[in-house]
């Protein structure tokens, strides 16, 4: 109900609306304790990153450092439940890196940083961001120990919306990027604040030019629904298909969806391949921000069918 009605609503209103609307279903995961997928930790050589499922649908990300210990929070809208983790993994937290400012992401900032004695760097683009400490544009970069994040300015969804690349100098390191609302598997966000040349921009220009081994780590557990789209779209695509049949797989367990990876978003995401014949037949149009502005449209009013 949300969604139909975030739909209809302009940008300030829907934030609004959106506070109390996780609020008032944070019950998914504080409240009773449960959560929408199994807190799950990918493992690397050069960094841990533990995957934090929060409010219906959400995911935080706490990115540790293997060899100083320092950790980052993508998103921390639960601090409960961040500080939990910080604990749990003995990591030393100095950093939130906030994709964008909207509730289900910023809103937990002000709470997290009031439960440490020492300082919490902030980030973000935006200054709409709660608790802000460093606002960045695309380029700058910060360290979380040995990993460098490069902040990468893909404005749509939100006007200031930043992801976050994790790089290093070791040779053996996996490449990583948080995408907020931007990117989704199989999907990416609505064009609240800007529009299909932008996220055309986004996804292909920017996201679309990091390496292909780049793992994708997005803000909300909607893959299923989004592939079910991308099938539509590209009904003769087999890597959707099984896609969506992995992803059911993983949701019968409770784990996860993330991560992607750019090369495979690449392959299942129409958002991704617009440059695509098949997916520019689809909406009538030979023009790669048409044919992004064209699809997001869809999908906005898009019903899947019932299975």
């Amino acid at each position: 109900m949300f969604r139909l009605v975030s739909a209809l609503l302009p940008e300030q209103a829907v934030q609004s609306l959106s506070a109390a609307y996780f609020r008032a279903n944070a019950w998914y995961s504080v409240g009773s304790g449960k959560f929408h997928s199994t807190q799950t930790t990918e493992e690397h050589t050069t960094m841990k990153i533990q995957v934090l499922p929060a409010l219906s649908d959400n995911y935080m990300y706490l990115l540790m450092d293997e060899k100083s210990k320092e950790a980052a929070i993508v998103d921390p809208v639960e601090p409960k439940t961040v500080l939990e983790a910080v604990k749990s993994a003995g990591v030393n937290l100095t950093t939130v890196l906030t994709t964008h400012h909207h509730w289900d992401h910023a809103g937990g900032n002000k709470e997290l940083v009031s439960s440490y004695e020492n300082p919490l760097k902030v980030v973000g683009g935006d200054e709409r961001v709660d608790g802000l400490t460093q606002l960045v544009g695309h380029g700058d970069t910060l360290t979380i120990g040995s990993l460098k994040i490069e902040c990468l300015f893909t404005p749509c969804h939100t006007k200031g919306h930043i992801c976050y690349n994790v790089t290093s100098d070791d040779p053996e390191h996996k490449p990583a990027v948080f995408t907020g609302d931007t990117l989704f598997i199989g999907g990416c966000g609505k064009f609240f604040e800007g529009d299909g040349q932008q996220m055309h921009h986004a996804l292909i220009g920017v996201l679309g030019a990091l390496p292909d081994h780049t793992l994708v780590y997005c803000g909300h557990e909607y893959a299923l629904q989004n592939l079910r789209f991308g099938a539509h779209v590209e009904p003769n695509n087999s890597a959707i298909q099984e896609k969506i049949a992995w992803v059911k797989k993983r949701r019968d367990e409770n784990l996860p969806s993330v991560p992607s990876t750019i090369g495979q978003e690449k392959t299942i995401n129409p958002f991704m391949r617009v440059g695509e014949a098949s997916v520019q037949e689809h909406v009538k149009t030979s023009d790669p921000i048409e044919t992004m502005t064209a699809v997001r449209a869809e999908k906005d009013n898009w019903k899947p069918p019932k299975l």
